[in-house]
């Protein structure tokens, strides 16, 4: 490793401590997401009446939403420990017998990235979730022999971004589904003044409106955003964020009046130069772009989406007349009729 990568880490470490910093701890902290908080205040308060665990619950929908905080926070409202690892992670069932038997009575095991699961571990993980039994093999060869150990009450939280890569039996065993949505610029303005409090830094509440009008939606965007903008407001002017401070900024850093950032219009834009606006290819499109796909489908299309900028259609992605009108460009006629024709497809089309 060189010493560029040994900086680069260190640095992301620093970003992944302060982003850490900011997170809620508990219900009252946490802004936004009004339907999804109250059914668990009333699942968690159930379960605590009952004093069993909670049932196993399954968060989907863009990263950056708040999974991981409200998997955090569960365990903080049910009086219990958190347990955190990802789907690649866990690559063997030996692996997963570790995790499940380290668990104690209503501890809270949470999977990133759940769709990832090996199957073969998948596999072993629904006895675990069903009977709270698991299957481990001892010893080798013809003398090996398989025995069942009981597990204590626990709750699984997996969070994903691609639901529709669930397989069937994995999702059945879910007693709780809920979906994150993006965030209005309302809730995310009251987490920005929340974050800057944490960081010490003064901000206006104008100020903070307008970058959360320019994050997407997104609460991790919002305090990425922050961060950045306290960065220009400390070098530049007296380190406090006014409105006009935060939109020096937020040019600066190349994001547009309604938070699209660079990738986002290169992505626009090679809809609109290369493929006349669409449809083309999911594939097609990472080729041009050099980018992943999945990136494309879990990082810039769902904002685009949001926006009415683009449209997943059966025959590929379509740029909406509202594209090629923040673009500055004129709307084509086979384009400006996109509405009535379009419809969306499931995320993994």
């Amino acid at each position: 490793m060189n010493k560029n990568e040994i900086l680069q880490g260190s640095t992301d470490l620093r970003e992944r401590e302060v982003e850490n910093s900011l997170r809620p701890q508990s219900v009252e902290e946490f802004v936004g997401q009004g339907p999804i908080v109250e059914k668990l205040r009333i699942f968690v308060k159930a379960a605590r009446l009952r004093g069993e665990a909670l049932d196993h619950v399954l968060l989907y929908g863009p990263p950056g939403l708040g999974k991981t905080t409200l998997a955090h926070i569960i365990a903080v409202e049910m009086g219990t420990q958190v347990k955190s690892t990802s789907g690649p992670v866990i690559e063997r069932k030996d692996d997963l017998a570790a995790i499940l038997t380290e668990l104690n009575h209503g501890d809270v095991l949470f999977v990133d990235e759940i769709h990832r699961l090996n199957r073969i571990v998948e596999e072993c993980l629904y006895p675990a979730l069903e009977d709270r039994k698991i299957d481990i093999l001892i010893g080798d060869g013809p003398h090996a022999k398989s025995i069942k150990l009981d597990l204590e009450p626990f709750t699984l939280v997996g969070a994903t971004t691609r639901a529709g890569m669930l397989t069937g039996p994995l999702r059945t065993r879910f007693g709780i589904t809920l979906r994150l949505e993006f965030y209005p610029p309302e809730d995310l303005a009251k987490i920005i003044i929340r974050s800057a409090g944490i960081l010490e830094v003064p901000i206006e509440t104008e100020a903070a409106l307008l970058i959360a009008r320019r994050s997407r939606g997104t609460p991790r965007i919002a305090n990425r955003l922050l961060r950045r903008v306290r960065d220009i407001a400390e070098v530049r002017h007296d380190g406090r964020i006014t409105s006009a401070v935060a939109e020096e900024a937020l040019r600066l850093l190349d994001i547009d009046h309604l938070g699209l950032d660079t990738q986002d219009r290169s992505f626009l834009q090679c809809l609109v130069d290369k493929f006349g606006g669409g449809p083309v290819g999911l594939n097609t499109m990472g080729v041009a772009l050099s980018e992943d796909e999945d990136t494309l489908i879990d990082v810039v299309e769902p904002y685009l989406i949001q926006a009415g900028l683009l449209a997943r259609t059966p025959r590929g992605r379509v740029a909406t007349p509202a594209a090629w009108e923040h673009l500055g460009l004129k709307v084509p006629p086979q384009i400006s009729d996109l509405g009535a024709d379009a419809q969306y497809v499931d995320e993994n089309a």
